[in-house]
């Protein structure tokens, strides 16, 4: 799989998991200070996500999210910097859940998304269509309690035809560790307490934004569109308010980056960072469990 490709994919499971979120509310703050490429990255990411019950079996979830994400360079750039200053992604999600039998749930998410750096309102190019439809099956009651996710998701940012697969599996395996696997995230974590929780883990994300009036370089090439992509282990620490409402904070190091402007085929342009960089992340969030 050539690099390009594979950003390409690590940037669709970011942006598919942005829609799978089991968040009722979330307030979070990241950051990858300045590194060696002078780049730096915040983002501030808000969503609500609200159910409504249609009978005892059949949920129907209403919500949105927004990301704005700001790029600063202490370098001098070949093109106006100003065009990717600040980007933004929202995303309106459609969810409906029902009850597949005494073991099963089955869960369908659609997701119109605009993502843009919104330099000349709304266009064509800056509205993408996602869903993604999962089966979850979970023991809250059990000696070891678990949850195991199996799905597809379609994300059009990424240009391929095809939906691809998500799978995630939980386990609590001593009242004071439990574990996850799967992507967009793998963690494992020590329950200190009630109100205390220590993790490590393994995760990816990123984002990928349409560039309004593309950038024209000297070669005479164009960027249409930005991305960045991440592999990213970290520690962190949860301080629970109560059993569905927390606190968060997170600090680690970006094991791959690829941070880069494309073309309309989705051909790298001009590398922006490709370096590791320190990552820090915290907030707030309402959560289901």
């Amino acid at each position: 799989m050539s690099r390009s490709l594979l950003s390409l994919f690590l940037i669709f499971v970011c942006c598919s998991a942005w829609s799978q979120s089991t968040d009722l509310f979330r307030a979070e703050y990241t950051i990858l200070p300045k590194d060696d490429s002078d780049i730096r990255v915040a983002r501030y990411r808000f969503l609500v996500n609200v159910p409504f019950k249609v009978t005892e079996d059949q949920y129907l979830v209403t919500g949105a999210e927004y990301n704005q994400v700001v790029v600063g360079s202490d370098r001098e750039l070949p093109f106006d910097e100003k065009q990717i200053e600040k980007l933004h992604v929202i995303d309106l999600n459609l969810g409906y859940i029902f009850k597949w039998n005494e073991d099963w749930r089955f869960v369908a998410i659609l997701s119109p998304r605009l993502a843009s750096n919104l330099v000349g309102g709304i266009q064509g190019r800056d509205l993408k269509m996602n869903a993604t439809a999962t089966f979850w099956k979970e023991k809250k009651d059990a000696e070891k309690p678990y949850r195991l996710v199996l799905g597809l998701s379609y994300n059009a940012t990424t240009g391929l035809p095809f939906p691809l697969p998500l799978v995630s599996y939980y386990r609590r395996f001593h009242p004071d560790w439990s574990f996850a696997l799967g992507v967009p995230k793998s963690q494992l974590k020590y329950h200190l307490d009630k109100r205390h929780t220590l993790e490590t883990a393994l995760f990816l994300d990123g984002y990928f934004v349409n560039i309004q009036d593309d950038l024209i370089f000297d070669d005479n090439s164009r960027a249409a569109s930005i991305s960045l992509s991440a592999l990213v282990a970290a520690l962190g620490y949860q301080y629970n308010i109560d059993k569905h409402i927390s606190l968060f904070a997170m600090a680690g190091y970006t094991v791959t980056q690829d941070g880069v402007l494309r073309d309309d085929r989705r051909k790298n342009v001009y590398v922006l960072n490709d370096q590791g960089n320190i990552y820090f992340r915290t907030g707030f969030k309402v959560s289901l469990f």
